[in-house]
């Protein structure tokens, strides 16, 4: 977890200008939440689990810590790099909607970079769409709304909601505390598998009562 950051005096204006850079920049917000989530790592570590180019790894690093959202745990060689922990409310540009920037919400633009979906919602709806997105994401987890709902008020398709909730399974997964409430992604499709072998087993059994009654024999399920 992101560890509590010691300068209690920062600008909020500064810390919002350093922190957009990580929503601008997906490999940058990458590499924040992996030290997010593994807690310590040193710049070698770095560079193996997110397949980075040492030079890459040792530049992204140094630009965190630039940036005040990364610090050094000690000074002994190897260093090691710890999270610092991030929360703005900031206005979208339409000024109609607020949302929070969060180690969940820079996780997921981080995944830009892997996740083709969140890419292109990203590019069609901005960060701040995609921060309404995992809002909804949590909502939809809990059983509290339906991804055609969510739909309807996203004004988009509800394959485009589906794709987009299904994407940020993960991040609400990893950030939240989901109870189960019968309505989330996994629970569904159990319920489809489930309904499908019902289904399958009722059409052979249907298909037999058929067979037996017009004297055909049964082929092989």
């Amino acid at each position: 977890m992101p560890r509590a950051s010691n300068r209690a005096n920062r600008d909020i204006i500064r810390e919002f200008l350093l922190v957009a850079d990580l929503l601008e920049e997906p490999q940058l917000a990458r590499l924040y939440s992996y030290l997010a989530r593994e807690g310590e790592a040193t710049v070698q570590e770095v560079k193996g689990d997110l397949e980075l180019l040492e030079e890459t790894a040792y530049t992204y690093v140094n630009r965190l810590v630039n940036a005040d959202v990364i610090e050094v745990t000690h000074d002994k060689q190897p260093r090691r790099y710890v999270a610092l922990k991030i929360k703005l409310t900031v206005t979208a540009a339409a000024g109609d909607r607020k949302y929070t920037i969060t180690p969940a919400l820079i996780d997921a633009v981080g995944r830009r970079q892997t996740d083709d979906d969140i890419n292109t919602y990203v590019d069609r709806h901005g960060v701040d769409g995609l921060a309404t997105a995992l809002t909804y994401t949590v909502a939809r987890e809990r059983g509290e709304v339906t991804h055609r709902l969510i739909a309807r008020d996203l004004d988009i398709s509800p394959l485009a909601a589906e794709s987009v909730l299904r994407a940020l399974w993960p991040v609400v997964h990893q950030y939240f505390d989901i109870e189960d409430a019968g309505g989330s992604i996994a629970d569904i499709e159990a319920l489809g598998a489930a309904e499908d072998s019902v289904d399958l087993a009722e059409f052979h059994e249907s298909t037999r009562t058929a067979n037996n009654r017009f004297g055909v024999e049964d082929i092989d399920d």
